[in-house]
Protein backbone atom coordinates (compact mmCIF):
# COMPACT_ATOMS: atom_id res chain seq x y z
CA UNK A 1 0.00 0.00 0.00
CA UNK A 2 2.82 2.22 0.98
CA UNK A 3 4.79 1.62 -2.21
CA UNK A 4 1.69 2.11 -4.04
CA UNK A 5 1.39 4.80 -2.73
CA UNK A 6 4.68 6.27 -2.90
CA UNK A 7 4.61 5.50 -7.05
CA UNK A 8 1.20 7.28 -7.39
CA UNK A 9 2.98 10.41 -5.52
CA UNK A 10 5.86 10.86 -8.27
CA UNK A 11 4.03 10.43 -10.39
CA UNK A 12 1.54 13.17 -10.10
CA UNK A 13 4.42 15.80 -9.83
CA UNK A 14 5.35 15.34 -13.40
CA UNK A 15 2.05 15.24 -14.09
CA UNK A 16 1.45 18.54 -12.77
CA UNK A 17 4.81 19.52 -14.98
CA UNK A 18 3.46 18.38 -18.19
CA UNK A 19 1.75 21.19 -19.86
CA UNK A 20 5.23 22.68 -18.78
CA UNK A 21 7.54 23.66 -22.10
CA UNK A 22 11.24 22.82 -21.77
CA UNK A 23 11.85 26.54 -21.17
CA UNK A 24 9.73 26.79 -18.55
CA UNK A 25 11.34 24.68 -16.03
CA UNK A 26 14.22 26.40 -14.60
CA UNK A 27 12.56 30.19 -14.41
CA UNK A 28 12.47 31.54 -10.75
CA UNK A 29 10.08 34.94 -11.33
CA UNK A 30 10.74 35.86 -7.71
CA UNK A 31 12.75 34.89 -4.60
CA UNK A 32 9.55 32.86 -2.76
CA UNK A 33 8.97 30.67 -5.77
CA UNK A 34 10.93 27.69 -7.34
CA UNK A 35 11.63 27.10 -10.91
CA UNK A 36 9.65 23.54 -11.54
CA UNK A 37 12.92 21.60 -12.28
CA UNK A 38 13.87 22.47 -9.06
CA UNK A 39 10.62 20.89 -7.56
CA UNK A 40 11.41 17.51 -9.02
CA UNK A 41 15.00 17.67 -8.25
CA UNK A 42 14.19 18.53 -4.57
CA UNK A 43 11.31 16.17 -3.62
CA UNK A 44 14.22 13.38 -5.15
CA UNK A 45 16.62 14.86 -2.94
CA UNK A 46 14.44 14.09 0.16
CA UNK A 47 14.09 10.48 -0.83
CA UNK A 48 17.83 9.96 -1.37
CA UNK A 49 19.03 11.82 1.08
CA UNK A 50 16.68 10.66 3.89
CA UNK A 51 16.00 7.57 2.67
CA UNK A 52 18.36 5.72 0.24
CA UNK A 53 21.83 7.34 1.61
CA UNK A 54 20.92 5.58 5.06
CA UNK A 55 19.27 2.39 4.63
CA UNK A 56 19.75 1.05 1.18
CA UNK A 57 22.53 -1.23 0.97
CA UNK A 58 25.25 -0.80 -1.17
CA UNK A 59 23.23 2.44 -2.76
CA UNK A 60 24.95 4.66 -4.88
CA UNK A 61 24.11 7.98 -5.28
CA UNK A 62 23.05 9.26 -8.46
CA UNK A 63 25.38 12.45 -8.43
CA UNK A 64 27.48 13.54 -5.80
CA UNK A 65 26.97 17.24 -6.50
CA UNK A 66 22.96 17.21 -6.03
CA UNK A 67 23.48 16.59 -2.25
CA UNK A 68 24.41 20.43 -2.50
CA UNK A 69 22.52 21.48 -6.02
CA UNK A 70 19.06 20.19 -4.12
CA UNK A 71 19.19 20.82 -0.27
CA UNK A 72 16.56 23.39 0.66
CA UNK A 73 17.35 24.76 4.29
CA UNK A 74 18.30 21.44 6.03
CA UNK A 75 21.91 22.62 7.57
CA UNK A 76 22.50 18.88 9.07
CA UNK A 77 22.73 18.05 5.40
CA UNK A 78 25.31 20.36 4.88
CA UNK A 79 25.53 23.57 2.35
CA UNK A 80 23.10 24.33 -0.58
CA UNK A 81 22.46 26.96 -3.05
CA UNK A 82 20.80 29.97 -1.82
CA UNK A 83 17.40 30.06 -2.49
CA UNK A 84 17.37 33.11 -4.71
CA UNK A 85 19.75 31.38 -6.94
CA UNK A 86 18.14 28.57 -7.91
CA UNK A 87 16.64 30.07 -11.32
CA UNK A 88 20.36 30.36 -12.51
CA UNK A 89 21.13 26.59 -12.52
CA UNK A 90 20.57 25.88 -15.95
CA UNK A 91 22.72 22.49 -15.23
CA UNK A 92 21.64 19.59 -14.76
CA UNK A 93 19.09 19.82 -17.51
CA UNK A 94 15.75 18.93 -17.35
CA UNK A 95 16.64 15.51 -18.82
CA UNK A 96 19.05 14.46 -16.09
CA UNK A 97 16.86 16.01 -13.24
CA UNK A 98 14.44 13.27 -15.04
CA UNK A 99 16.77 10.19 -15.10
CA UNK A 100 17.68 11.48 -11.39
CA UNK A 101 13.71 10.79 -10.46
CA UNK A 102 13.30 7.41 -12.28
CA UNK A 103 16.71 6.03 -10.14
CA UNK A 104 15.75 7.53 -7.03
CA UNK A 105 12.08 6.42 -7.26
CA UNK A 106 12.86 2.77 -8.33
CA UNK A 107 15.50 2.24 -5.57
CA UNK A 108 13.13 3.15 -3.06
CA UNK A 109 9.99 1.03 -4.53
CA UNK A 110 12.75 -2.20 -4.31
CA UNK A 111 14.04 -1.02 -1.17
CA UNK A 112 9.91 -0.94 -0.09
CA UNK A 113 9.32 -4.46 -1.19
CA UNK A 114 12.16 -6.13 0.87
CA UNK A 115 10.04 -8.19 3.39
CA UNK A 116 13.04 -7.13 6.09
CA UNK A 117 12.27 -3.09 5.20
CA UNK A 118 12.73 -1.49 8.52
CA UNK A 119 10.17 0.52 10.33
CA UNK A 120 11.96 3.94 10.09
CA UNK A 121 11.82 3.76 6.65
CA UNK A 122 8.35 3.12 6.43
CA UNK A 123 8.08 6.14 8.76
CA UNK A 124 10.58 8.34 6.40
CA UNK A 125 8.92 7.17 3.12
CA UNK A 126 5.69 8.56 4.98
CA UNK A 127 6.84 12.06 5.95
CA UNK A 128 8.77 12.12 2.20
CA UNK A 129 5.23 11.12 0.81
CA UNK A 130 3.70 14.16 2.48
CA UNK A 131 6.75 16.88 1.84
CA UNK A 132 6.55 15.78 -2.37
CA UNK A 133 2.63 16.62 -2.12
CA UNK A 134 3.55 20.18 -0.47
CA UNK A 135 4.87 20.90 -3.32
CA UNK A 136 2.78 19.49 -5.54
CA UNK A 137 0.83 22.49 -4.01
CA UNK A 138 3.74 24.90 -4.22
CA UNK A 139 3.95 23.81 -7.88
CA UNK A 140 0.47 25.20 -8.45
CA UNK A 141 1.89 28.27 -7.05
CA UNK A 142 4.97 28.89 -8.35
CA UNK A 143 4.04 27.40 -11.62
CA UNK A 144 1.41 30.17 -11.63
CA UNK A 145 3.77 33.06 -10.89
CA UNK A 146 5.75 31.85 -13.45
CA UNK A 147 2.99 32.36 -16.29
CA UNK A 148 1.37 35.21 -14.43
CA UNK A 149 4.73 37.17 -14.99
CA UNK A 150 4.55 36.70 -18.49
CA UNK A 151 3.65 39.26 -21.26
CA UNK A 152 0.88 37.40 -22.56
CA UNK A 153 -1.02 34.88 -19.61
CA UNK A 154 0.08 31.99 -20.78
CA UNK A 155 -2.72 29.31 -20.52
CA UNK A 156 -2.36 26.13 -18.46
CA UNK A 157 -5.38 24.59 -17.98
CA UNK A 158 -8.30 24.65 -15.61
CA UNK A 159 -7.58 21.74 -13.08
CA UNK A 160 -7.38 25.01 -10.56
CA UNK A 161 -10.14 27.19 -10.81
CA UNK A 162 -12.66 27.95 -8.42
CA UNK A 163 -16.23 27.11 -7.99
CA UNK A 164 -18.09 30.51 -7.29
CA UNK A 165 -19.81 31.16 -3.52
CA UNK A 166 -22.75 30.60 -3.84
CA UNK A 167 -24.07 30.54 -0.38
CA UNK A 168 -25.92 34.09 1.17
CA UNK A 169 -23.99 35.59 3.79
CA UNK A 170 -24.35 34.56 7.01
CA UNK A 171 -22.88 33.88 10.47
CA UNK A 172 -22.51 30.80 12.14
CA UNK A 173 -22.94 31.31 16.33
CA UNK A 174 -20.28 29.46 18.48
CA UNK A 175 -20.83 29.29 22.53
CA UNK A 176 -18.27 30.47 24.93
CA UNK A 177 -16.45 27.30 26.07
CA UNK A 178 -13.56 24.92 26.11
CA UNK A 179 -12.47 23.25 23.25
CA UNK A 180 -9.57 20.86 22.99
CA UNK A 181 -7.76 21.62 19.61
CA UNK A 182 -4.73 19.22 18.19
CA UNK A 183 -4.24 16.31 16.57
CA UNK A 184 -5.79 12.59 17.54
CA UNK A 185 -5.41 9.58 15.98
CA UNK A 186 -3.33 7.14 14.77
CA UNK A 187 -2.74 8.19 11.10
CA UNK A 188 -0.17 10.58 9.38
CA UNK A 189 0.36 14.40 10.90
CA UNK A 190 2.56 16.82 11.08
CA UNK A 191 4.46 17.24 14.24
CA UNK A 192 2.98 20.96 14.73
CA UNK A 193 -0.40 19.57 14.92
CA UNK A 194 0.47 17.74 18.10
CA UNK A 195 0.11 18.05 21.29
CA UNK A 196 -3.50 17.91 21.82
CA UNK A 197 -4.90 20.85 24.16
CA UNK A 198 -7.43 22.90 26.03
CA UNK A 199 -8.54 26.43 25.05
CA UNK A 200 -10.76 28.52 26.10
CA UNK A 201 -12.80 30.62 23.40
CA UNK A 202 -15.05 33.32 24.04
CA UNK A 203 -18.43 33.24 22.32
CA UNK A 204 -17.65 34.01 18.58
CA UNK A 205 -19.17 34.07 15.42
CA UNK A 206 -17.79 33.13 11.98
CA UNK A 207 -18.72 33.50 8.33
CA UNK A 208 -20.59 30.60 6.56
CA UNK A 209 -18.17 31.67 3.83
CA UNK A 210 -15.51 33.26 2.25
CA UNK A 211 -14.92 37.11 1.21
CA UNK A 212 -15.98 37.50 -2.92
CA UNK A 213 -14.03 39.41 -5.26
CA UNK A 214 -17.10 41.51 -5.23
CA UNK A 215 -17.13 42.25 -1.79
CA UNK A 216 -12.87 42.95 -1.96
CA UNK A 217 -13.30 44.96 -5.05
CA UNK A 218 -16.20 47.67 -2.98
CA UNK A 219 -13.06 47.63 -0.56
CA UNK A 220 -10.93 49.16 -3.59
CA UNK A 221 -13.24 51.24 -4.72
CA UNK A 222 -14.11 52.77 -1.18
CA UNK A 223 -10.17 53.74 -1.20
CA UNK A 224 -9.51 50.64 0.99
CA UNK A 225 -6.17 50.53 -0.39
CA UNK A 226 -5.37 54.55 0.54
CA UNK A 227 -6.68 54.56 4.25
CA UNK A 228 -3.47 54.01 6.72
CA UNK A 229 -6.20 53.86 9.73
CA UNK A 230 -7.05 50.49 8.16
CA UNK A 231 -3.92 49.15 8.13
CA UNK A 232 -1.29 47.62 10.27
CA UNK A 233 2.09 50.03 10.31
CA UNK A 234 4.07 47.18 8.71
CA UNK A 235 1.44 46.36 6.18
CA UNK A 236 0.88 50.25 4.58
CA UNK A 237 4.88 49.96 4.70
CA UNK A 238 4.49 46.89 3.02
CA UNK A 239 1.86 47.62 0.03
CA UNK A 240 3.27 51.46 -0.21
CA UNK A 241 7.11 50.04 -0.94
CA UNK A 242 5.44 47.75 -3.70
CA UNK A 243 2.63 49.85 -4.69
CA UNK A 244 0.07 47.49 -3.79
CA UNK A 245 -2.95 48.59 -4.91
CA UNK A 246 -5.15 45.15 -5.36
CA UNK A 247 -4.63 41.50 -5.11
CA UNK A 248 -2.05 39.73 -6.72
CA UNK A 249 -2.53 39.09 -10.45
CA UNK A 250 -5.59 41.62 -10.43
CA UNK A 251 -4.88 44.06 -13.86
CA UNK A 252 -7.19 46.76 -14.87
CA UNK A 253 -7.29 47.17 -18.30
CA UNK A 254 -9.40 49.46 -19.71
CA UNK A 255 -11.31 50.66 -16.79
CA UNK A 256 -12.76 46.63 -16.01
CA UNK A 257 -10.55 44.48 -13.44
CA UNK A 258 -9.04 40.99 -14.99
CA UNK A 259 -6.99 38.87 -13.49
CA UNK A 260 -4.58 35.85 -14.38
CA UNK A 261 -5.58 32.46 -13.41
CA UNK A 262 -4.44 29.12 -15.04
CA UNK A 263 -6.77 29.65 -17.92
CA UNK A 264 -5.45 32.33 -19.27
CA UNK A 265 -6.28 36.39 -18.38
CA UNK A 266 -10.41 37.06 -17.69
CA UNK A 267 -12.67 39.11 -16.13
CA UNK A 268 -12.64 39.21 -12.27
CA UNK A 269 -15.91 37.28 -11.66
CA UNK A 270 -17.55 38.83 -8.56
CA UNK A 271 -18.93 35.92 -7.11
CA UNK A 272 -15.83 33.98 -6.65
CA UNK A 273 -13.95 33.84 -3.58
CA UNK A 274 -10.93 36.45 -3.29
CA UNK A 275 -7.41 35.39 -3.66
CA UNK A 276 -3.77 36.10 -3.90
CA UNK A 277 -4.24 38.46 -0.74
CA UNK A 278 -1.42 39.08 1.72
CA UNK A 279 -2.82 39.29 5.60
CA UNK A 280 -2.07 43.06 5.87
CA UNK A 281 -4.84 43.18 3.04
CA UNK A 282 -7.10 40.02 5.34
CA UNK A 283 -6.46 42.46 7.91
CA UNK A 284 -6.91 46.00 6.30
CA UNK A 285 -10.49 44.52 4.65
CA UNK A 286 -11.83 43.18 8.07
CA UNK A 287 -11.14 46.46 9.48
CA UNK A 288 -12.80 47.53 6.73
CA UNK A 289 -15.96 46.07 7.50
CA UNK A 290 -15.96 46.29 10.86
CA UNK A 291 -15.29 42.37 11.61
CA UNK A 292 -12.21 40.36 11.91
CA UNK A 293 -10.13 37.53 11.19
CA UNK A 294 -10.75 34.64 13.13
CA UNK A 295 -8.14 32.75 15.39
CA UNK A 296 -6.72 29.61 14.50
CA UNK A 297 -8.17 27.92 17.57
CA UNK A 298 -11.88 29.54 16.25
CA UNK A 299 -11.22 27.92 12.81
CA UNK A 300 -10.74 24.42 13.51
CA UNK A 301 -13.36 24.46 16.65
CA UNK A 302 -15.97 25.90 14.27
CA UNK A 303 -14.56 23.54 10.89
CA UNK A 304 -17.35 21.13 11.40
CA UNK A 305 -19.90 24.05 10.72
CA UNK A 306 -18.22 25.16 7.23
CA UNK A 307 -16.84 24.21 4.10
CA UNK A 308 -13.78 24.31 3.36
CA UNK A 309 -11.24 23.49 1.45
CA UNK A 310 -11.18 25.97 -1.37
CA UNK A 311 -8.39 28.19 -0.30
CA UNK A 312 -6.15 28.59 2.44
CA UNK A 313 -7.63 30.56 5.22
CA UNK A 314 -5.62 33.15 7.12
CA UNK A 315 -6.12 33.28 11.03
CA UNK A 316 -4.91 36.25 13.53
CA UNK A 317 -2.75 33.35 15.14
CA UNK A 318 1.01 33.27 15.14
CA UNK A 319 2.46 30.11 14.07
CA UNK A 320 4.23 29.09 17.42
CA UNK A 321 4.28 25.62 19.15
CA UNK A 322 1.62 23.30 20.86
CA UNK A 323 2.32 21.94 24.38
CA UNK A 324 4.60 19.54 24.42
CA UNK A 325 5.93 20.52 21.20
CA UNK A 326 9.46 18.79 20.85
CA UNK A 327 11.83 18.68 17.65
CA UNK A 328 13.34 15.93 16.70
CA UNK A 329 17.15 15.26 16.29
CA UNK A 330 18.48 15.95 13.12
CA UNK A 331 17.66 17.01 10.15
CA UNK A 332 14.28 15.74 10.28
CA UNK A 333 13.96 17.96 13.43
CA UNK A 334 14.62 21.08 10.88
CA UNK A 335 11.36 20.66 9.09
CA UNK A 336 8.81 22.78 10.56
CA UNK A 337 10.34 24.00 14.17
CA UNK A 338 13.03 26.36 13.16
CA UNK A 339 10.12 28.27 11.22
CA UNK A 340 8.36 29.38 14.56
CA UNK A 341 8.86 32.93 14.75
CA UNK A 342 7.43 35.98 12.32
CA UNK A 343 4.43 33.52 10.25
CA UNK A 344 1.06 33.51 10.39
CA UNK A 345 -1.18 30.40 10.34
CA UNK A 346 -3.53 29.61 7.86
CA UNK A 347 -5.87 26.56 7.99
CA UNK A 348 -7.99 24.52 5.60
CA UNK A 349 -6.95 23.84 2.25
CA UNK A 350 -7.05 24.84 -1.63
CA UNK A 351 -7.73 23.66 -4.91
CA UNK A 352 -4.41 22.41 -5.51
CA UNK A 353 -4.09 20.57 -2.25
CA UNK A 354 -3.41 17.04 -2.87
CA UNK A 355 -6.24 14.65 -2.18
CA UNK A 356 -6.17 13.05 1.19
CA UNK A 357 -3.29 15.95 2.00
CA UNK A 358 -6.20 17.91 4.04
CA UNK A 359 -7.61 18.23 8.08
CA UNK A 360 -8.77 20.16 10.20
CA UNK A 361 -6.04 20.19 12.76
CA UNK A 362 -3.55 21.01 9.55
CA UNK A 363 -1.21 24.15 10.33
CA UNK A 364 -0.27 25.78 7.04
CA UNK A 365 1.88 28.92 7.75
CA UNK A 366 3.53 32.03 6.14
CA UNK A 367 4.80 35.36 6.40
CA UNK A 368 2.53 37.66 6.32
CA UNK A 369 3.42 39.93 3.21
CA UNK A 370 3.24 36.74 0.99
CA UNK A 371 0.29 36.90 -1.43
CA UNK A 372 1.29 34.41 -4.24
CA UNK A 373 -0.06 31.14 -2.52
CA UNK A 374 -3.58 29.80 -2.65
CA UNK A 375 -4.82 32.33 0.06
CA UNK A 376 -8.29 34.12 0.86
CA UNK A 377 -9.96 35.27 3.92
CA UNK A 378 -13.61 34.32 6.13
CA UNK A 379 -14.04 36.82 8.95
CA UNK A 380 -15.71 36.24 12.27
CA UNK A 381 -16.87 38.87 15.11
Amino acid sequence: MLRERFLKTRARTQQICSPLKIEDYSVQPMTDASPPKWHLAHTTWFFEQFVLVPYKNEYSEFDKDFAYLFNSYYNNLGDRVLRPNRGLMTRPVVSEVLDYRAHVTDNVAELLAQDDCPDVVHELVELGINHEEQHQELLAYDIKSLFGNQPTFPLYGTVYCLPEEGKAQDYIKVPEGLYEVGYQGEDFHFDIEKGRHKVFLEAFEISNRLVTNGEFLEFIEAGGYTDFNLWHAEGWEFINQHEVRAPLYWHKIKDQWHRYCLEGLVPVNPNEPVMHISFYEAAAYAEWRGLRIPSEFEWEVASKQLDWGILWEWTSSAFLPYPRFEKKPGAVGEYNGKFMINQKVLRGASVATPEGHSRATYRNFFHPHLRWQFAGLRLAR
